[in-house]
């Protein structure tokens, strides 16, 4: 995909998105927009780019949409380590959405994301489950790099401040 224009990709990739998710946004309604918020000629885009465009996107996807989330087998885990306490719980779920801002569940099985996020909430919530972990006999390292991913997800999300934010938005307004 990258000797496509990216600025047709990603809107295209929206549209496809909401299609897949059954939330779907017409064509003209996103040609529209681009329009009305980008009066650069670099964006202007008709329905028929964007609808060709898609194409040529499930084409290179294998026409393949299925991403399968954590959410179920964090249900699972939960259960089958016995977590009960409603903080460990909620902050492994809170993990977990915060996993779909992030290409996680592009690249490992859902089980593994799910592992990891119950990882970094025992951490977190001074909670001793190694007992359960080694049962499992799954890969700690593997588990535990999932766990780094996340955590400097959100080492990155720390350093972008209101301050670096507006100062990037008064910087956009001042370009013709």
């Amino acid at each position: 995909m990258s000797e496509y224009d990216p600025r047709l990709v990603a809107p295209t990739c929206l549209y496809l998105a909401a299609k897949a998710e059954e939330s779907t946004v017409q064509a003209r309604l996103l040609v529209f927009y681009i329009k009305k918020f980008y009066a650069d000629e670099k964006y202007r885009y008709e329905i028929k780019d964007i609808l060709e465009m898609e194409m040529k996107i499930l084409e290179a996807l294998n026409y393949y949409l299925v991403v399968f989330h954590p959410y179920r087998s964090l249900s699972q885990l939960l259960q089958d380590a016995g977590i009960n306490d409603i903080n460990m719980i909620q902050f492994s779920w809170g993990l977990v959405n915060d996993t779909c801002k992030m290409d996680l569940i592009l690249i490992h099985p859902p089980h593994l994301i799910a592992l990891a996020c119950i990882y970094i909430a025992s951490v977190h919530k001074d909670k001793d489950i190694t007992a359960w972990f080694e049962e499992l006999r799954v890969d700690m390292n593997v588990v535990k790099n999932i766990s780094m991913e996340i955590l400097d997800f959100y080492e990155g999300q720390r350093l972008i401040t209101d301050d670096r934010v507006n100062t990037a938005f008064s910087k956009l307004a001042l370009k013709p």
